[in-house]
């Protein structure tokens, strides 16, 4: 396993992570994601990636009772969690959801309970609140930080303007500021890693523990030839996920990244990963199998960088035509 340091801060992630969206507690039970989780840890993963709204709290528990189950030492391993969208779904009240300083703080002591820790290695505002100051957010942050609740901070789907705003706020009154940002990433979804935050990464620096490699699957290869029964695809209510990414042309796309895979020995998986964490901005890519054999091939994304010589990225860049356009200065 490689490990990559947090942006700027001093924390050292595992370049390949696991995470429990749309798995825990909807796809698989406490029985296969031990033996996941396991095989992850067993692997060099250190990073183990949450949410409160992730299947209401229950994959929060979920987790909780694995690593309770397992007692790893605690300092060997990162555990995340993110607040915005509260766990009670329709149920929410106000004051439940957003980044106001009542919601982090009340979600961060809700999700150390969830989780069984004493802390969060990790802890993300899932989506920026336009309804709440960047000041307030980031003083709620800094304050869960000086309690030792949390270490470090971040944003998920924040846009680069925002990101530097806290960073503004944080400067200003002598706060901490985020640390990394969770975004997508992956051969269709591009443009944030690569351009908007070019110059956060220069200026401030930024860790980034991207979601989706793998495009919800499709960049796996297992979507050319339709949709598997039991896929996250074929899931109830995430329709908005097949209706995103099923796309003719997509998978027209995926089919010939699959032939080239094939020649170079390798899964489509695989080859789609290892792309992103040969990013040197990738500080960590979540993965979210659902099956032993399929983590493992993931878990093979680290010996496929070797192979991707700068011929190899012209191939993949000529399939895909996805590079952003970068502006000229």
């Amino acid at each position: 396993m490689e490990y990559r340091r947090l942006g700027k801060s001093g924390l050292q992630v595992s370049v390949l992570s696991f995470g429990s969206w749309v798995s825990f507690s909807k796809q698989i039970n406490d029985k296969v994601a031990d033996q996941l989780m396991g095989i992850a840890y067993d692997s060099g993963v250190n990073f183990f990636d949450n949410a409160e709204v992730y299947a209401l709290g229950e994959s929060e528990k979920m987790m909780g009772r694995i690593l309770k189950k397992k007692n790893w030492d605690r300092t060997s391993y990162l555990v995340s969690s993110k607040a915005f969208f509260g766990w009670r779904g329709k149920e929410n009240k106000p004051n439940q959801t957003g980044n106001s300083r009542k919601h982090l703080i009340e979600a961060c002591n809700e999700a150390l309970q969830r989780l069984e820790v004493e802390y969060l290695d990790m802890y993300f505002c899932h989506r920026p609140d336009k309804n709440t100051p960047i000041e307030e957010t980031v003083w709620a942050m800094n304050h869960l930080i000086q309690q030792g609740k949390i270490f470090y901070w971040g944003t998920s789907e924040w846009s680069g303007v925002e990101i530097m705003e806290a960073h503004r706020v944080a400067e200003k009154f002598r706060l901490i500021g985020p640390s990394m940002e969770q975004t997508q990433y992956n051969l269709f979804e591009r443009n944030k890693i690569e351009n908007e935050f070019l110059e956060i990464y220069k200026n401030v620096g930024l860790g980034t523990t991207i979601w989706s490699p793998l495009a919800a699957g499709l960049l796996s290869g297992k979507y050319n030839d339709g949709i598997p029964k039991g896929s996250r695809f074929a899931l109830e209510g995430f329709d908005w996920l097949k209706n995103r990414w099923i796309m003719d042309d997509k998978v027209k796309k995926v089919k010939k990244l699959s032939e080239l895979a094939a020649k170079l020995g390798v899964t489509t998986a695989a080859l789609s990963i290892a792309w992103c964490i040969k990013n040197p901005n990738v500080s960590t890519a979540i993965l979210g199998a659902t099956k032993k054999q399929q983590l493992i091939d993931n878990l093979k994304a680290l010996e496929v960088v070797p192979q991707l010589t700068p011929d190899v990225m012209e191939k993949i860049e000529a399939i895909m035509k996805t590079k952003p356009i970068l502006p000229e200065y």
